[in-house]
């Protein structure tokens, strides 16, 4: 069953959608515009009920099928960007400088766009579709607002799904696992307090440089010395912020960073070690330390029947050999994780082709995915919900 021929025909028009939003990037849960913009289309295609300040700002679009079903699924678009100024030279770029859709979320959310208005045009289906649009996935958390707000118990959701663009698979293919996709988030600060002093006379001190650098290179043995090493974990850390002159040490350092793992064990593993490793370098030098340690995004788990119909539809559309059923876990983080904590389902890849990567202020989000997407979610909407 390949590309819908709707999907197709809807394809110019999704397009600028699409870079309607991306000349407008919005940050974390300031996207206003971009949740009014989608909750005029939904009014546009006919949408049964229109939900928004959900999570603060996001937006939910039911959509009823013409048969007497009472189950109802979710799929989930994320609709913020990021805080980087655009270098692509495209005629449709960021119009705000410093603010630019590097993730592709102005593509998630066109497709999700595209899907509901096929999906209120045919309706063929039993029970309910909820479109959902996320604020605040880069950073803010906002699909864990948006389940602590009851939407899943307000619109009947039993099930969710997400989509998530990859650059480097080619247009028309399809990633995705069972278990654990992407991983946890953790964020970590420490702060040195020592003595400072000349740097002449470092005896006199208690340097906190020198013993940032030791938990700099200590922390590196969470990986491999503490952690089995079939099973992952990251811990990098990411500043180091200490000192004011070439002959002054300073009385206090900063470092920090992130850990990132695969399952609650081992993160759990990690913070300790981390904490354990940090305490007995200060104390071993006389110093003082603090730590703050933040639990942030879950494991994004799939859920193996979930993943199964995913795997399926996304077969139908492109092709069993264009779908990747078993891609290696990432170590970047999605907080579609807390939905999926919340509700059984699956997140799954679709191509980008070859574009620059995820984050880049060169990165585009490629127009040929839509039609494949839109077809991904309108077959996914009508096969869990029966026909």
């Amino acid at each position: 069953m390949p590309i819908l021929n709707r999907a197709a025909e809807l394809q110019d028009e999704v397009t600028g959608w699409r870079r309607h939003i991306h000349e407008r990037p919005e940050l974390l849960f300031a996207v206003e515009n971009t949740a009014a913009f989608v909750a005029e289309k939904l009014k546009e295609f006919g949408v049964d009920e229109i939900a928004t300040g959900i999570g603060r700002t996001g937006v939910v679009g039911i959509i009823k099928g013409k048969g007497p079903g009472t189950r109802a699924i979710g799929l989930r678009a994320d609709m913020d960007a990021l805080p980087l100024t655009e270098i692509t030279g495209k005629p449709y770029a960021s119009k705000t400088a410093g603010k630019m859709h590097a993730c592709g979320h102005d593509g998630h959310t066109a497709m999700l766009l595209g899907a509901a208005k096929y999906l209120a045009e045919t309706r063929n289906f039993n029970g309910s579709v909820a479109v959902i649009f996320q604020p605040a996935e880069e950073g803010g958390g906002g699909g864990n607002l948006m389940v602590k707000d009851g939407m899943m118990e307000r619109f009947g959701i039993e099930e969710v799904y997400g989509m998530h663009n990859m650059p480097g698979l080619p247009i028309g293919q399809f990633a995705i696992r069972k278990g654990p996709i992407m991983a946890a988030t953790d964020e970590f600060t420490i702060t040195i307090k020592g003595r400072g002093g000349h740097a002449a006379q470092p005896h006199r001190t208690i340097d906190p440089i020198t013993i940032g650098s030791q938990m700099v290179g200590n922390l590196q043995m969470i990986a491999s010395r503490n952690v089995d090493p079939l099973r992952s974990v990251v811990v990098s850390v990411t500043k180091f912020i200490a000192g004011f002159a070439h002959n002054v040490i300073p009385n206090d350092a900063m470092i920090a960073g992130t850990v990132r793992t695969l399952d609650d064990e081992v993160r759990t593993l990690a913070e300790t070690k981390l904490k354990q490793i940090v305490n007995g370098l200060a104390a071993a030098h006389g110093a003082e330390v603090d730590i703050v340690f933040n639990r942030n995004y879950p494991v994004t788990f799939n859920h193996a029947t979930e993943t199964g119909h995913a795997i399926q539809i996304a077969s139908d559309i492109a092709g069993a050999t264009n779908v990747n059923a078993d891609i290696d876990p990432m170590m970047g983080g999605e907080d579609f994780s807390y939905m999926l904590n919340a509700r059984p389902g699956a997140f799954i890849f679709i191509g980008n082709g070859d574009t620059a990567g995820l984050h880049n202020p060169t990165y585009d989000f490629n127009d040929e995915a839509i039609s494949h997407g839109i077809s991904y979610w309108v077959r996914l909407a009508e096969q869990r919900l029966g026909s």
